[in-house]
């Protein structure tokens, strides 16, 4: 235990220097409570929370609730830690405040890049070190979760140990990822904390111009609008790149992306890329057999990701997926290839990109400043998101894209008394008291109520079709990483480590996705000799690739890679969401 207090000494003392810097601004937003004022459920609800689905006296009863539950926790310090996305910072800086004022739990909500968390997730699983009380880990690792017995089971948690503290009024049912940190064995791991999309995004304003619309119409023979396929992107990219060039003076771009070596890479690519080009099979969440990382599987055992094994990491589709990743870097700005995840989120909003195929809703915020290029004076967006274009090996029925759900895991390692302390904390973070505010904050929903709330409605002209995508069915189809994923940390940074080498040059894209493939069954076939799991992999035989490409779904056979390009109007194409 002295280890583990010293451990927490360093990092507090790591993170409140960290918090005196501009980038996380982690002072709070007003002062504590002075005596004159000393209930801080009044203060808080007066001041921050006052947009919310309850009513004023709903919500003092929630916090009212919170207060008396963590009286057996006051002055506990709680080490949580998140990603470095707005509706986290909020967090950070306001969330925890609060709930340390109403329950006198104080809360080190550190702020840290996904790779490292990731890294320090695997690190206490391995070492059985309680460093962190609670992460705020992508549901993408729910493969590996359920496989490892490393974290708490929340549904088992709810009704046994942590019933006394399980808010009442947690509503379980108002959430809209559940599906998504639900396991095959149907228990909950995972409480999603926020949720965003990866959509198309573009100028609506240039795509609307009669001069734009007519040189387009005469050079290609269709309108530009919104593209459904990734001919018609490759179109207005190279439209806009080569033929546009400039507007008002400003050199601009047809196409938007990032390509640094490094791991956001690797997300770039695993998050649905390959099924957005058609490589997997039909059927939701993720495909079935093969899924969008190319892993086929029998039942809950995955099988192998490398053609001769069943899978399509290596196969036509996954190639020509990326082939178009690296060619579209000629219709973007040079800087491109240089930028990682967060660097990229930011170009939009600078007024030099006509569209975006790969753009997570994460970047809205940034995307509404006021002032900005992109924006219009009266506060709506020249902008729009739409759904995003798919590949020629796309089939009716499979996933159209990739959604983040962020989510409460708690590690089996954290002592119960600190399981129930942070599953306050984590509780209060999504309760429906703040939820809705929080949504304003980062716009990164969670629950239907908010989703659907008057508030919302008000809003919508001013997202540019974030609303419209939440409250549609789309919500459902653009899903995270699946179950098939065995070992989320150790293979992710394969995608990264091989996709650089195209990017950069260095290696022709079919022999990196050969060698990605390769690495991918050696992950599965070292977990398949180690793992204790009842679903551990099962690799099969290896066969001629023709073997697999002749048998029907995925891997799919060679196609037409250029079939003709197709546009549809905003209000036709976002119908697809419904």
């Amino acid at each position: 235990m002295s280890q583990q207090r010293s451990t927490r000494d360093v990092l507090s003392r790591q993170v409140s220097a960290v918090c005196v810097s501009a980038v996380l601004a982690c002072a709070p937003v007003f002062a504590a409570p002075t005596p004159a004022d000393p209930d801080p459920i009044e203060v808080w609800l007066k001041k921050e929370f006052t947009q919310s689905t309850l009513t004023p006296e709903q919500q003092r009863q929630e916090m009212e609730w919170f207060r008396d539950a963590a009286k057996p926790f006051r002055g506990m310090v709680l080490y949580v830690v998140s990603e470095r996305i707005d509706t986290h910072h909020y967090e950070a800086n306001v969330l925890s405040k609060a709930f340390q004022d109403i329950t006198g739990i104080e809360v080190v909500h550190e702020i840290t890049g996904e790779d490292e968390l990731l890294r320090k997730l695997l690190a206490q699983n391995q070492t059985g070190e309680p460093i962190y009380d609670a992460y705020v880990n992508d549901s993408d690792m729910i493969g590996t979760h359920y496989r490892n017995g490393e974290v708490v089971v929340l549904s088992d948690f709810m009704k046994a140990e942590g019933a006394a503290v399980t808010l009442p009024t947690l509503d379980l049912d108002d959430f809209i990822g559940l599906e998504f940190t639900t396991a095959p064995d149907g228990k909950l791991y995972q409480l999603p904390d926020l949720q965003f999309a990866n959509l198309y995004w573009y100028r609506q304003d240039w795509f609307a111009r009669p001069d734009f619309r007519a040189r387009f119409k005469q050079k290609y023979g269709y309108e530009l609008d919104v593209p459904v396929n990734w001919t018609a992107y490759e179109d207005i990219a190279r439209f806009f790149t080569e033929d546009v060039k400039q507007i008002d003076g400003q050199t601009v771009w047809g196409h938007m992306d990032y390509g640094r070596t490094e791991p956001s890479l690797g997300w770039r690519i695993s998050d649905s890329w390959l099924s957005m080009a058609g490589m997997g099979d039909i059927g939701l969440p993720n495909g079935l057999p093969v899924d969008d990382w190319g892993i086929r599987v029998d039942g809950c055992h995955p099988t192998g990701a490398s053609v001769q094994r069943g899978g399509a990491l290596d196969g036509p589709a996954a190639n020509y997926a990326i082939r178009k990743f690296v060619d579209w870097f000629n219709f973007a700005p040079p800087e491109a290839r240089r930028l990682n995840f967060t660097e990229a989120g930011n170009w939009v909003g600078e007024g030099q990109i006509a569209q975006q195929i790969f753009w997570y809703t994460a970047f809205v915020s940034q995307a509404s400043q006021p002032g900005s290029p992109v924006m219009n004076e009266d506060g709506t967006p020249k902008w729009r998101i739409a759904p995003s274009p798919v590949g020629a090996y796309w089939d009716k029925g499979m996933k159209s894209g990739y959604q983040d759900a962020g989510s409460w895991t708690i590690p089996r390692s954290v002592p119960p008394e600190r399981r129930k302390a942070a599953w306050l904390y984590a509780q209060f973070t999504v309760s429906r008291t703040v939820s809705l505010q929080k949504t304003l904050k980062g716009l990164t929903p969670i629950r239907k109520s908010d989703i659907n709330s008057a508030v919302m409605t008000q809003r919508a002209p001013y997202l540019g079709g974030l609303v419209e995508f939440y409250r549609s069915r789309a919500r459902n189809i653009w899903t995270p990483t699946g179950t098939n994923v065995p070992d989320y940390p150790n293979m992710a940074p394969l995608w990264w480590q091989h996709i650089s080498k195209a990017v950069e040059g260095r290696q022709p894209v079919d022999q990196v996705m050969g060698n990605l493939a390769t690495a991918m069954d050696n992950a599965l076939l070292s977990l398949q000799k180690t793992s204790k799991s009842a679903c551990a992999p099962r690799l099969n035989t290896p066969e001629p690739k023709e073997v697999w490409l002749n048998r029907p779904g995925s891997p799919k056979p060679p196609r037409d890679e250029r079939p003709p390009g197709k546009t549809l109007p905003y209000q036709e194409a976002i119908r697809a969401w419904d």
